[in-house]
């Protein structure tokens, strides 16, 4: 009896870490996270508000996966690689999935208030424009990539406010190198999943065709922008030569991975810069916290 009541409460654990898409709230919060620590003003690491941060950007980011599965129940359905969410195959229900994301919502934007208004402020819009004009949207055009890509890169403005209090110049840097980064990342999984997406009505790669040069050449274009973005830290102060060095040598990594996509046309081109996009965004922020200027 004990053994079955660890079991579903391990299950309907489980379920809630698929449902806040645990990996992707934690790589969005690690974003959120660097940026904070990257600020002028913070300058040592306070562990309390880094538990904070951290706390209040799962429950937020949660809470924005958990109303995207509820709404999107039907496609996830239907897709092969969504099958399995617990909205989607009944283990939970969309009125327990909506009330959970109501509850950390909430609270994830009330710890992030311990920081500062405009903190809060800016992870409610984010969680906003994910969960209720990102998501509709997919299914419409492939502008909600685009759409997408601002939620997608608030956390580094959201954790640059935490740390400064403001959104100035280093807080729109960070942005904008998540922003241009998360086309080539997204467009490698849309283009591995085309079949999937296509069967559930989603429209997100730039081509209406689907898998076409097209497509590639704006993964390829998308890339390129991380150039002229990715040495901007180093002129506006923010981390040192060496971390210049590195961002321009993952910057080139990630137009070749683009390229060769664009030459091979295959799904193992598109894996490639599906996992090159997972390692550039670590490398390159964690290379601009471990050389930052201290001002």
């Amino acid at each position: 009896m004990k053994q079955s009541s660890s079991f579903k409460i391990a299950s309907k654990l489980q379920d809630y870490k698929l449902l806040i898409k645990f990996n992707l709230s934690f790589m969005v919060v690690f974003s959120a996270l660097i940026s904070y620590l990257l600020a002028p003003k913070v300058i040592a690491y306070d562990w309390k508000a880094i538990l904070l941060l951290f706390t209040g950007g799962m429950l937020v980011t949660g809470s924005a996966n958990a109303i995207n599965q509820a709404v999107e129940k039907d496609t996830d359905a239907v897709m092969k690689r969504t099958a399995g969410r617990p909205v989607a195959a009944g283990r939970m229900s969309v009125q327990e999935a909506l009330v959970f994301a109501v509850i950390t919502g909430l609270a994830g934007i009330l710890i992030l208030l311990h920081f500062n208004f405009l903190t809060a402020i800016l992870a409610a819009f984010s969680l906003f424009v994910y969960a209720f004009i990102y998501t509709p949207l997919k299914k419409v055009s492939s502008i909600a990539v685009l759409v997408g890509a601002v939620p997608g890169a608030l956390p580094c403005l959201i954790g640059w406010a935490a740390g400064n209090d403001d959104l100035s110049a280093g807080g729109w840097i960070l942005f904008a190198l998540q922003f241009f980064w998360q086309f080539p990342h997204f467009w490698a999984i849309a283009w591995i999943a085309h079949k999937d997406y296509s069967t559930a009505g989603f429209k997100l790669l730039p081509s209406n065709e689907g898998q076409t040069k097209y497509s590639a050449i704006q993964a390829i274009i998308y890339s390129l922008l991380l150039f002229p973005v990715g040495v901007l830290p180093y002129f506006f102060g923010m981390s040192g030569i060496m971390s210049l060095l590195i961002v321009s040598l993952a910057n080139v990594f990630m137009v070749l991975q683009c390229v060769r996509l664009y030459r091979e046309m295959t799904i193992q081109a598109a894996r490639r810069v599906m996992f090159s996009s997972y390692i550039y965004l670590p490398v390159v922020l964690l290379a601009l916290l471990i050389d930052k200027i201290k001002i």
